[in-house]
Formats: structure tokens, sequence, C-alpha cells
């Protein structure tokens, strides 16, 4: 299973937003510097964290002092189940798609996919966003800075 480059962009973004804040940086980072950081264009960040803010792992404050910041339950968050609300669980493979699977209504493959997928989920589940963000992977978090957008 491959995660959406979104997906990817989701959790770079809370897990750098986890150490930033750990940092006790008295700016919050601005969309545009927080995916400067991640290596990603401000205009697919700025998508995922409209997302993020609509799942309640990121707020964002507009404004003079304003800026990004992962919520308390951000913070605490199940990456399983993050990845299931940005992923969704539907079908690894297109059995619907146009021309249907003719194997669709026998196939044992798409159920087979389906617990592979929730086996994959369920095994981030333990896993919170702050969890990722311990040693080595923090230090690394804090030494991104914003770079020119590609």
């Amino acid at each position: 299973m491959r995660l959406t480059k979104s997906t990817d962009i989701a959790l770079r973004i809370a897990m750098r937003l986890a150490v930033t804040d750990d940092a006790g940086d008295s700016a919050a980072p601005t969309t545009r510097e927080v995916a400067g950081a991640v290596g990603v264009p401000y205009t697919h960040a700025a998508k995922v964290v409209s997302r993020l803010q609509h799942l309640g792992v990121v707020e964002a404050r507009r404004g003079r002092g304003g800026g990004l910041a992962l919520t308390t339950a951000g913070r605490g968050r199940s990456v399983g189940r993050l990845l299931r609300e940005l992923e969704g669980t539907g079908d690894v493979v297109g059995c619907e798609d146009e021309p249907p699977c003719p194997l669709r209504g026998a196939c044992r493959l798409r159920g087979a996919l389906r617990e592979a997928q929730e086996a994959f989920f369920a095994t981030l589940d333990p896993l919170t966003i702050e969890d990722l963000t311990g040693p080595p992977t923090g230090p690394v978090l804090l030494s991104l800075t914003t770079r020119p957008e590609h």
C-alpha cells in the first residue's frame, strides 16, 4: 500500500508542528514556512493544512501573532486513525472501476486486500504524532529551515 502525496505531506506537517511546539518557539510558523521546511509547494501545504484543521489536528490563527499549531488532540492522534481519515478505507484495487472487474462478484482477493489494509492501519494505531517525533527524528525536524519553493 502506498500513501497519497497529500497524506505524506499531512504527516510531515503534523510532525514538524509537534517539534516546533516542543521547542517553545514564541512565533507559530506560517503555512508558507512549514511548507518550505518540509519541502513541499505552498499550494499543496495550504490544502493539507485546511484538511488537518477540519480534522481537528491543526489550529491556524490569522493575523499578527498568527500561525499554525498542532492541537492537543492532534498531538495525541493515533497515526492509524489519522491515516484512515486521510486515505479513507475504500478498496485498494479498482474492482468497480470502468470497466468493472469481471471477477468482482466471486473474488477472494478483494477481501484479502481489505484485511491487509486494515492490518496496515492497525499496526499504526498505537503510535501517536508525538511518538513519531522522538529522537532521532525530532532534532532533524527542528533543523529543517525554510527552503525556496520548488
